[in-house]
């Protein structure tokens, strides 16, 4: 399965689990029972790392920037990936009713409730709670930018260097198998019909989404420099289906650099912002994580409010912080939140797990695609800026 692409992967591993779910006995299922709470534990275990490795040398590097269009980049950057979580919030709250109505898995209790539990009792404690991570990461990452440490800026790169070895190695690779559990433990179960029905469904509000997000997007780009948003979107399309196969921004950086150049920029701006936007830059990647998650709350009745949703957004868009260059990085560095202020458990980490997966390309597409339009509105707003100075 090594030669074939992640999505492909998931995919098989889905289609194998639900066949074989219908098929197996108690004991076959009991065996990936055991390997998703090993792997499952596990993750708990590297979340923090996860938070603090991706996050603390995101934020130091940023601190070598050039002042205030590093500012100025940043903002609009975070400001993007909100608003893109928010109204992928709103159009899930007025959708799912609908969309999804009759699909629920409410008469389980507890999500796990029905599942076959695996031969071992699995239990590897993390060193840190996620929100202890996420504050000690900030401290560190804002404390490197202040001091201007480079030892600590390159001790904190490195162990950001292992951890993401660690998704690469053993995280990415596995995760077909613990997905196939999954699903093969939820149709033995009885689960699954739901769980595939509302698969299809929240792909395609995704996919509309996306482009919808980065019409937007490129209205505004269009608006501030006088261009034709479509035929700006049409110059960044190859950055698009470049990243549809990488799943990786930092990966397509070098296609999205020489397209931002062609949409006719002041200066050499692009140098600065298209490197820096695919660390800080995820609107496509918050999307999907906040349709997803929402979708996996539906599935247990519960229709969570703005006011529960909204800080998980604004964190979320703090957390994916240079998240890695590999596929899945974005939902890797959710799933503390996911936990700590969704209370998602670990079954519903894994089925938020597999719907982010299965369309992983098309947020990164929808990421760095965005990145021009962000490229765009910071060189108007800054040529703006220094034409008034004069």
């Amino acid at each position: 399965m090594k030669g074939f692409g992640l999505l492909i992967r998931i995919l098989v591993a889905i289609i194998l689990g639900v066949t074989i779910g219908s098929l197996a006995n108690e004991g076959f299922i009991r065996v990936f029972a055991t390997f998703n709470d090993l792997f499952g534990a596990f993750l708990g275990f590297i979340i923090p790392l996860i938070i603090l490795g991706f996050i603390a040398p995101g934020i130091g590097s940023l601190g070598r920037g050039a002042g205030r269009l590093l500012g100025l980049t940043a903002a609009l950057a975070y400001g993007s990936t909100i608003l893109a979580g928010v109204l992928a919030f709103f159009s899930a709250n007025t959708l799912y009713p609908s969309l999804l109505e009759g699909q629920s898995l409410k008469s389980f209790t507890d999500p796990t409730e029905g599942l076959s539990s695996g031969y071992l009792p699995v239990e590897i404690p993390p060193l840190m709670e996620v929100t202890t991570a996420l504050v000690l990461a900030f401290v560190i990452g804002i404390g490197i930018a202040a001091v201007n440490s480079k030892l600590l800026l390159q001790l904190a790169e490195d162990f950001r260097d292992i951890i993401q070895l660690v998704i690469e190695k053993v995280i990415i690779p596995l995760l077909p198998v613990h997905i196939f559990g999954i699903f093969a433990n939820m149709t033995h179960a009885g689960q699954v019909t739901t769980i595939i029905s509302v698969f299809i469904k929240v792909f395609i509000m995704i996919i509309i989404l996306h482009l919808l997000y980065l019409l937007i997007q490129y209205t505004i780009a269009g608006s501030l420099s006088r261009q034709n948003p479509l035929n700006m979107l049409k110059k960044m399309s190859p950055a698009y289906f470049t990243a549809l196969g990488t799943q990786s921004s930092a990966a397509t950086i070098p296609v999205t650099l020489q397209h931002s150049k062609t949409l006719r920029l002041k200066g050499n701006i692009a140098d600065f912002t298209v490197p820096l936007l695919a660390n800080i830059h995820l609107s496509g990647s918050t999307i999907t994580i906040t349709s997803c998650a929402m979708a996996v709350m539906f599935l247990q009745g519960d229709m969570a409010s703005f006011s529960a949703v909204f800080p998980f957004i604004a964190t979320l868009g703090a957390t994916m912080i240079a998240a890695p260059g590999v596929p899945g990085g974005a939902v890797m560095a959710s799933i503390g939140l996911l936990e700590s202020m969704l209370g998602f458990s670990p079954t519903m980490v894994s089925l938020m797990i597999a719907l982010y997966l299965a369309q992983d390309s098309l947020g990164t597409a929808c990421n760095v695609t965005g990145d021009g339009a962000i490229t765009s509105v910071t060189d108007s707003l800054s040529s703006k800026v220094k034409n008034e100075g004069n």
